[in-house]
Formats: structure tokens, C-alpha cells, sequence
């Protein structure tokens, strides 16, 4: 019943990403942003067997998918023309580009999302039951973002099977540490920096609970086994960047300027808040019922606060699921907004540069589902779906000529205006923060006081039996 479920979830997922199939980046372009790179990438591989772009550019052999004039954004290196995003996700779409070129590629693609957002579903239901854990799934995969990624050509959807799949293999250890999974995982982690250097910060997480638990089950040789494998596959990876692009990753191949350590970087810690609240791009705005990743955010503090785990087995392992979830959207989120580019950057769908982590957020999701008043849960379900179907109305009709020229009100309506724009006048985006900032502080202030009166009434309990 259970894989019958998930089955269903991923064909219901698949037919809808593969229903946007035909709609393109914007007018007269279907690919935009680094999506023509990638293919770029993938013709080079399947016709030449190399990296070098050179010739690639110079025939114009983008010229029967991408209209115009296809402009690099890499360099030379040693006489080679390469580009800053690296060669695992291109060695990944070769095959398929080979057999259907873009289209075929654009089908993996929405295969894989669907593929991943039925292993958030698993990961939520080491949470939540049914139908919490498979609904939470299925409200972020039927997303404006999701849709929009189901058919973009970009490593954040194989980045996110791979960091799902190495967390499932990473919880599995604490029923029987097989082999299986040690080495399933430490495979899946590997990917992560063929697949974007960016990766590697949320997987971080999951290889520490790998290698943790694996010594933990005196699986000491599979354990060392695996982290040596991630450690050899950095290296090499390391070591092949110095060669091919001139750096310890592609990005040294590119024209795009590093921001300056450590002011560079302290200018972008406005986009943490801006990445879920900003009225254009804000993953909240998009995805209403992502909101609730909060509420199980909450749910695992409770958790742990009344040491749950104590009494109920089945809890500890809930709440080692949600701590994982939470651990890789924290590192998607700080690397998306401290390391990548400018969220209000043309190239993609608002939402799509977080994609790597929606499986884990649906989980978490997952847990707020349950806890919230229904009405809630359906309230923001419905702002979700209404948010999806408002934007296929657009591009049905012809008011939006792609995914990157959307521009709607959906879900909100006028109510889309109480968003602050980070990207204007900075008193209604202070302000939000700091009204925020402030409910945080009051919350943790009165959980505080609630702890220190049960501690004392614990006290007051023991001294009383010992009276006794």
C-alpha cells in the first residue's frame, strides 16, 4: 500500500511537470539563464568527447534550440574555452540530450523532481503518517516553483534526489546498518560537487549523520570506507577544476565577479529573509504552505524540550528525520544566499535556486500539517494550488509568454502588496524583519519562563517524594 502510494504520487507529479513541457523560458526562447550552457555542455560531450567550447560557439551548433546569438559566459584556460558550471551535470544529460537532445533532457529532468519529491514523502513519513507526509509532498511538488523546475534544465533537481536519497540511506542505519546503505549514500554525496559546488554546504550535514551512525552500528570498516570515498571524490574533483577550469572549482572559469570576503558577504545576509518573504521571489509568496515548515520547526523544538524521545522510541527517530530536513534547507538556504547569484536575476522561476531542498522543507511541512488547525492547512493548500493554477491561466492565455516573464498577483491578489520588496525603498523590509525578530524574542522569552516553572515544579515533585 505504501509503495502504491508513493508510485502514485510520482506519476501525478511527472504528468504535471511534463504537461509544461511547451512552454518556454520566455517569448521566441526556450531555454534561458545557464540552461543553454548545460546543453551546450551536453552537445560538446556527445559530439567531441571534451570540454572545450570552442568549436561548439564558433559553429553555432545551439543554433536549431536557442535562437540568436548564444554569447559565453566562461574563458579560456589553457587554450580551451570552458565554462563555469562544471562537467558532472553535463556528463548526467549527455545521454539523454544524445537520444532527444533538449526536450529529452527537459524529460529527466521532470522525472527526477518527481523522483525527488517522492523521497521527501518517504523522509516525512519517518515524521508524519499518511496523509501528512504524502500530502506535504504533493502540495510543494504542484508549486508554482516546481512546476516551473520540472522542466528547467538545472543541477539543483538531480542535487536534490541525491541529498533526499543520501538522507534516507543516513536514517535507515538506526533499523539495520547494511552496507547497502552506507555505500548508497556515501555514492549520492559523492555527486554533490559534480553536480555544483553549492551542494556540497547542505550535504555536509548528511554525511556527518552517515559516518556518525555507521560507527555507531561498528560498521567501522564500511564507515571508513565511505569517508574516504567522499574525501577521495573531493579531491579529485579538486584536482580536475585545477586542470580544466584553473581553480578548485568551475567558478574560476567565470566572468562573474566573487563578492569580497568578509564585507561582500555580510551585504547578503539580507537575502536569508528576502529568500522567503520578498514579494517577487520569496518562497512564501510562491509556496504559501511552506509556511508551515515553521510550525515543524516548532514541533521539533517541543519535541525536544519535553525529552518526547525519552518515552516514546518511535519520536527519537522522528525527530533525527526533521533535524536532517532541517539541517540540508538550512545549508541550501545559507549558500543560496550568500554564494549564488542574485535571486532577482533573470535566469530562473522565483523559487527554483532552493529547489535541492523542497523535499526536505515538504517534510518538515509534512509535520505543520498535522499540528495546525485544518482550515489553516487548507487555507494555505488551496493559496498553493491557487497560486499554480493562476500561472498556467497566464501561460495558457497568453498573459505570460514564458516562466521567466511571469508576473502576477497570485495567490494574493492585493493582499501580495504586504510582501516587502527587498528590492526598494529598505523601511518595509526593516520593518517586517524587525516586527519578526521581535515575535521570535517575545516566543523564546515566554519558553523560557514556561521551562523554568516545570523544572521547578519538577523540583518541588522530587522534594516532595523524598519528604515522603
Amino acid at each position: 500500500m505504501a509503495a502504491m502510494r508513493l508510485a502514485a504520487l510520482w506519476l501525478i507529479l511527472f504528468a504535471a511537470y511534463a504537461a509544461t513541457l511547451g512552454v518556454p523560458a520566455r517569448a521566441g526562447v526556450d531555454y534561458g539563464g545557464s540552461e543553454a550552457h548545460h546543453l551546450l555542455a551536453a552537445e560538446s560531450l556527445v559530439a567531441d568527447g571534451d570540454v572545450d567550447l570552442a568549436n561548439q560557439y564558433r559553429d553555432r551548433d545551439y543554433a536549431h534550440w536557442y535562437p540568436g546569438t548564444l554569447r559565453t559566459d566562461g574563458t579560456v584556460v589553457q587554450g580551451r574555452l570552458v565554462e563555469p558550471h562544471g562537467i558532472g551535470y553535463a556528463l548526467l544529460i549527455a545521454p539523454a540530450y544524445d537520444v532527444g537532445g533538449p526536450k529529452a533532457v527537459q524529460i529527466e529532468m521532470a522525472a527526477l523532481l518527481a523522483l525527488a519529491l517522492v523521497l521527501g514523502a518517504a523522509l516525512a513519513r519517518r515524521i508524519v503518517p499518511e496523509p501528512w507526509a504524502g500530502l506535504g509532498a504533493l502540495l510543494a511538488g504542484l508549486s508554482p516553483p516546481a512546476l516551473a523546475a520540472g522542466t528547467t534544465v538545472t543541477p539543483s533537481v538531480p542535487a536534490a534526489v541525491a541529498l533526499t536519497g543520501a538522507a534516507l540511506c543516513a536514517l535507515k542505519l538506526d533499523e539495520r546498518a547494511r552496507r547497502r546503505h552506507i555505500f548508497g549514500g556515501a555514492l549520492l554525496l559523492a555527486t554533490l560537487p559534480w553536480l555544483g559546488w553549492t551542494f556540497i554546504v547542505p550535504g555536509v550535514a548528511v554525511a556527518f549523520m552517515l559516518v556518525r551512525r555507521a560507527l555507531r552500528e561498528r560498521r567501522r570498516m564500511a564507515a571508513l570506507f565511505a569517508g574516504e570515498a567522499l574525501a577521495a571524490s573531493l579531491v579529485f574533483y579538486a584536482t580536475l577544476n585545477d586542470r580544466f577550469y584553473g581553480g578548485w572549482t568551475p567558478r574560476a572559469a567565470g566572468a562573474a565577479a566573487v563578492p569580497d570576503f568578509p564585507l561582500g558577504y555580510v551585504e547578503r545576509l539580507p537575502r536569508l529573509a528576502s529568500l522567503w518573504l520578498d514579494r517577487d521571489y520569496g518562497l512564501i509568496r510562491w509556496v504559501p504552505v511552506i509556511a508551515l515548515a515553521f510550525v515543524g520547526c516548532w514541533q521539533l523544538y517541543r519535541s525536544r524540550r519535553d525529552q518526547l524521545a525519552r518515552v516514546a522510541p518511535a519520536r527519537r527517530a522522528a525527530e533525527a528525520a526533521a533535524r536532517l530536513a532541517l539541517a540540508i534547507v538550512l545549508g541550501q538556504l545559507l549558500v543560496t544566499a550568500l554564494a549564488a547569484a542574485d535571486p532577482r536575476s533573470p535566469g530562473l522561476f522565483p523559487g527554483v535556486d532552493m529547489i535541492a531542498a523542497l523535499p526536505a522543507a515538504a517534510a518538515l511541512t509534512a509535520w505543520g500539517l498535522r499540528h495546525v488547525p485544518r482550515p489553516v492547512a487548507a487555507l494555505l493548500g488551496l493559496l498553493t494550488l491557487g497560486a499554480s493554477a493562476w500561472v498556467g491561466i497566464d501561460l495558457l492565455t497568453g498573459h505570460a509568454s514564458g516562466w521567466l516573464a511571469v508576473s502576477t498577483s497570485a495567490p494574493w491578489g492585493p493582499l501580495v502588496n504586504v510582501f516587502p520588496s527587498f528590492a526598494g525603498a529598505p523601511a518595509w523590509p526593516i520593518a517586517a524583519c524587525a516586527l519578526i525578530a521581535l515575535g521570535v524574542v517575545a516566543l523564546a522569552l515566554h519558553e523560557r519562563r514556561e521551562l523554568g516553572e516545570w523544572r521547578r515544579s519538577v523540583a518541588a515533585a522530587r522534594t516532595s517524594r523524598a519528604m515522603h
